[in-house]
């Protein structure tokens, strides 16, 4: 049976999916970062993870399940924050809720489906919308950070719902999304 690679993502609603959008757009043709083109806009909740692809029944309907006892929150997203030296992203303001919700989640898979953030110790929960990843070249990224750093961005969203992303083998897709009870 294959294995496929999926993960777990909050996918911000419109007009906040476009404005990330753009931003992606705009630093391949800036500073020639590609990468983030290769998934929709999204905040990360539980890094990619290896599943036999003839037992995705099994996921979509556990992840369902999840998602129709979780209540919707905001949002905020503000400004750009880096990780050092490749990527750039959208900072999420800190919200207890979203932590709160990412822990339950993690949880859960641990639970029903025996799945682990490999690295979750070595690197806390730190939510953000990627718009430049790591194939930015370090000088580019002088220059981009030079451009970004002091740069504004300001949206809020309500998120109402969560998608699992599967890989087709260069790009990730949206396989399902799992809508929360209200």
């Amino acid at each position: 049976m294959n294995k496929e690679l999926y993960f777990i993502a909050i996918i911000p609603p419109s007009p906040v999916f476009e404005d990330a959008m753009e931003l992606k757009n705009y630093f391949k043709k800036g500073y020639g970062s590609r990468a983030s083109l290769n998934s929709p806009p999204h905040i990360t909740l539980h890094m990619p993870f290896e599943w036999k692809e003839g037992k995705e029944t099994f996921l979509t309907e556990g992840l369902s399940s999840f998602a129709q006892t979780q209540q919707s929150f905001e949002l905020t997203l503000l400004n750009f924050g880096s990780f050092e030296s490749r990527v750039i992203f959208i900072e999420v303001v800190k919200n207890d809720q979203l932590e709160l919700f990412q822990k339950n989640l993690h949880r859960f898979c641990k639970k029903e489906f025996n799945l682990f953030n490999a690295n979750y110790k070595e690197h806390a929960f730190h939510p953000h919308l990627t718009v430049a990843f790591r194939d930015l070249k370090k000088a580019e990224f002088v220059k981009a950070w030079d451009e970004f750093r002091e740069k504004k961005f300001s949206a809020t969203c309500r998120v109402n719902s969560i998608v699992l992303l599967k890989h087709d083998g260069s790009r990730w897709q949206i396989f399902s999304e799992f809508n929360f009870k209200n």
